[in-house]
């Protein structure tokens, strides 16, 4: 894009520099930026991104984007390069994608849900880079500068983009699909997240909802059938609905799920499909992946033969062999429906030692937690956990839930953080046990995760 592009679609103003100027390519970060990239400069609380000009410049950017009006006082930099100025540069990236995205002629498709969305992007990318150029969300890119920023990396050779997008607030969806103009969409599930935010399940939904309403009549839009709140997704969409269901419900089905060492086998509508991805849960992601494939008019059956190949996130339901344990790292995020079916997975696997599940608190849900947090321990009492070990103080109500519904004392293991954790844990799991550890990210159980693994061969009795 030329630098007059950049001030047209935000209104940024041009303190110094050509106009005519071309530039490959958007970065917020010095520590990744490429020459020849505009150096967009945000900040935050913490920092100021004009405070790093200087060292883009270094490394070679084609242009700056500062924050300010005319009068800014520019620091001594090399005197070649463009430097535009704007009252927001938040805001300037978002209008600076939303034109790029104007330019692209590739189909995307949006990808929300309080479960799921993170996992269904990674598939739906994979499955899609096996028969086209596809661009996907890199991490969990799905905030106001996420999904701007994954736009920007698409280009005219681009035939599928895949955005996650998410939301804390009423709103942020609409304003995210707003920039994105998706062509096609995912809704994985609606369930208890975010609910500081977006006060109660029922906000949720409508949150989510905003991704449908947002599509074009001739776009498609992927359904969970066996979400409480379908009836509504459907309704605020004129897409065409594709539905996915796990109970039989859908027009993709997915059942008679099996887990084995191996992943997890299942039949959609009617064929056996493996997948080396773990859970119920994951399979409901893959069909909603597949249906999406569907719906940009992509021979199914063909790709097939690339489920064997997939590869799960990090930090999501990672397996590792430690020393006599298998353990399930699922810690990047948590709320009630992903801790449930991280039950349901573990209940469900057999012929090894003790299921022992690791479970810390599960934060941003608002004046429901304990509430929400004890109903998890009725859930945990009623699967097949032989160890519950709590972390945090919120599930503190998980373990009343759990010895109110029947499960035993000595089976039920306080500790108060992710420090208490590691020290304590070697010394509680037995040759043999299948250990699953799951919490919000700020709980921190990936550090334990970290160190059974730094520590194998230690202290497993």
């Amino acid at each position: 894009m030329r630098v007059s592009d950049i001030l047209n679609s935000t209104g940024a103003v041009l303190l110094r520099g050509d106009h005519a100027r071309t530039v490959h390519g958007v970065s917020t970060d010095t520590r990744a930026l490429r020459p020849h990239q505009l150096f967009l400069a945000l900040s935050g609380p913490n920092f100021d991104g004009n405070l790093f000009a200087q060292a883009a410049c270094q490394r070679g950017a084609g242009a700056l984007l500062l924050k300010g009006d005319s009068s800014l006082a520019l620091p001594d930099l090399p005197g070649d390069v463009p430097i535009a100025v704007h009252a927001e540069p938040r805001r300037a990236l978002a209008d600076l994608a939303s034109w790029h995205r104007s330019r692209l002629g590739s189909p995307v498709i949006g990808i929300t849900g309080s479960c799921g969305k993170t996992t269904t992007k990674n598939i739906l990318g994979q499955l899609l880079a096996t028969c086209m150029r596809t661009v996907a969300s890199p991490n969990s890119f799905n905030n106001d500068v996420g999904v701007p920023h994954t736009l920007l990396l698409a280009d005219a050779t681009t035939q599928a983009l895949v955005l996650e997008i998410g939301t804390n607030a009423p709103g942020e969806i609409a304003a995210l699909a707003r920039i994105a103009q998706p062509t096609g969409a995912i809704i994985t599930m609606i369930g208890a997240s975010h609910l500081e935010g977006l006060g109660s399940i029922e906000g949720v939904a409508r949150e989510k909802s905003a991704l449908f309403a947002s599509l074009p009549e001739d776009g498609f839009a992927v359904l969970n059938a066996d979400c409480r709140h379908a009836d509504l997704l459907r309704a605020s969409t004129r897409a065409r609905v594709i539905s996915v269901s796990i109970d039989g419900q859908g027009e993709f089905n997915a059942t008679n799920a099996l887990f084995h060492s191996g992943g997890t086998t299942f039949r959609l509508n009617g064929r056996e499909i493996s997948s080396p991805l773990l859970g119920l849960h994951n399979v409901s992601n893959l069909a909603c992946a597949l249906a999406a494939c569907h719906g940009m008019g992509i021979d199914v059956e063909a790709l097939l033969p690339a489920v064997s190949g997939l590869k799960g996130g990090h930090r999501r339901m990672e397996r590792h062999e430690i020393e006599g344990l298998v353990v399930f790292d699922d810690t990047y995020n948590a709320n009630p429906e992903s801790a449930r079916a991280a039950v349901r997975f573990l209940s469900g696997l057999h012929g090894r030692g003790r299921r022992v599940l690791v479970l810390g608190d599960m934060l941003e849900l608002g004046a429901s937690s304990p509430e929400l947090h004890h109903a998890v321990g009725l859930d945990i009492a009623a699967g097949s956990i032989d160890l519950l070990v709590l972390v945090g103080e919120q599930v503190r109500a998980t373990a009343a839930g759990a010895l109110e519904a029947g499960m035993p004392a000595r089976s039920v293991v306080y500790l108060k953080d992710a420090q208490q954790a590691a020290s304590e844990l070697d010394g509680m799991l037995r040759q043999g046990d299948t250990v699953l550890l799951k919490a919000s990210r700020r709980i921190g159980l990936d550090f334990v995760v970290d160190h059974l693994r730094n520590r194998q061969g230690t202290g497993v009795g």
